[in-house]
């Protein structure tokens, strides 16, 4: 009854509805640890108010992840430019009336309801979305300059800088997302060097004229001073550290009451000291089976844009991912990326939900595909051969 139910229900890539349950069990159990000072300090030790908070969230993610697999892909073409027409007032928004958090205005209350919206998060998936519906209807004009890349240059620059008025690191993984799809969607390599000199001055001066540019280059400079290291980080060691091979256990994290955002930002250092080394590679190895199924549902797909449109989310997510880990271990500046499918949050397990959703979407509509095709072969009748 139960895997009837689910086959009914659970379209599409049957491996990947496992990995994100994965990451939705692992994500409760993390914050749930992680949140303990945030407890203390704002909600008088209350540690299940954020358990139920997240857990809400999830499941929240979750929903809409199903709602969007249950959509046709195609349909995600349309409403790209209308999202995105209306992702650029909403960033412009953000940056003058947004609520400012730890010196950033990146969320806008939304009246009534009092929920914080991040417009970031509605403009990259706007932004894939877009680009690989450009790229997949104009794969026979890729050499006309005028009607084919100037709309995507002009978008792609657009909406990366008004992201990084406010989020530099976030500006930066959706612009270098966007130049791998546009790679991938064969745009001429001179074009490509066009968009990304253009990008880096449009981005610079987006930056300096923003809120992040002296956290910008605080950050970088801490990272190339080898005699310097940042609180965030050397707490981060000591978590990495003191958590060896196997960990100290779940909820038994002594650096999640010193780090900063040990449940966002850092939530990899609490999972390697909880977890160890083990508990982080199998992190890391649920992100590159994500990645892998992702780029299996590309191969399948049916059409140029069913398989941009996964490649473009199923990058973007992992991309992040990897950037996360690679800050709390050291190998990159501090960027306040979250971590896709784990870290505590509102507006990015929703579209993360949703970007899963699309990709889904993709693998089911390929799979029906299938089935269809087989079943008319199916019930086609054999004819016997005139002499038997």
């Amino acid at each position: 009854m139960i895997k009837e139910w689910l086959q009914q229900n659970l379209k599409g890539d049957a491996v990947l509805w496992g990995i994100v349950f994965a990451f939705s069990l692992i994500s409760v159990a993390v914050v749930y640890s992680a949140t303990g000072t945030l407890a203390y300090r704002n909600r008088d030790g209350n540690t299940e108010y954020f358990l139920f908070k997240h857990s809400s969230l999830i499941l929240l993610g979750l929903a809409c992840m199903w709602v969007a697999h249950k959509v046709h892909y195609r349909y995600y073409s349309r409403l790209s430019l209308f999202a995105l027409i209306l992702s650029a007032p909403l960033l412009l928004i953000t940056y003058f009336f947004g609520s400012n958090i730890n010196e950033a205005s990146r969320w806008v209350t939304i009246p009534v309801v009092e929920l914080t919206f991040q417009p970031s998060d509605l403009a990259k998936l706007a932004l894939i979305s877009y680009l690989a519906s450009m790229l997949s209807k104009k794969q026979k004009e890729l050499e006309n300059w005028q009607r084919t890349l100037v709309p995507m240059l002009v978008w792609t620059v657009a909406i990366c800088g008004l992201i990084a008025l406010t989020n530099t690191s976030t500006a930066v993984l959706l612009f270098l997302t966007c130049m791998l799809l546009m790679f991938i969607g064969r745009v001429p390599f001179k074009y490509l060097i066009s968009v990304i000199l253009i990008g880096t001055v449009v981005g610079g001066i987006a930056l300096a004229a923003g809120q992040r540019l002296d956290t910008a280059v605080s950050r970088v400079e801490d990272f190339m001073d080898p005699n310097k290291t940042a609180f965030q980080l050397e707490q981060s060691y000591i978590a990495i550290a003191t958590g060896g091979v196997v960990g100290k256990g779940p909820g038994n994290s002594d650096q999640r009451d010193i780090l900063p955002h040990p449940y966002s930002d850092f939530i990899y250092a609490i999972i390697l000291e909880e977890y160890g080394l083990l508990g982080g590679v199998a992190v890391l190895f649920l992100y590159l089976a994500l990645l892998y199924r992702g780029l299996v549902t590309v191969q399948k797909s049916n059409g140029a844009f069913a398989g941009l449109l996964s490649a473009g989310l199923s990058f973007s997510l992992v991309i992040q991912g990897m950037i996360n880990m690679g800050v709390a271990v050291g190998l990159g500046p501090i960027t306040g990326l979250p971590l896709p499918l784990l870290s505590m949050g509102g507006t990015s397990l929703i579209f993360t939900g949703i970007s899963l959703g699309i990709i889904l979407s993709v693998s089911r509509s390929d799979e029906e595909l299938k089935r269809e095709a087989l079943g008319e072969n199916i019930s086609t009748p054999v004819k016997a051969p005139v002499n038997a």
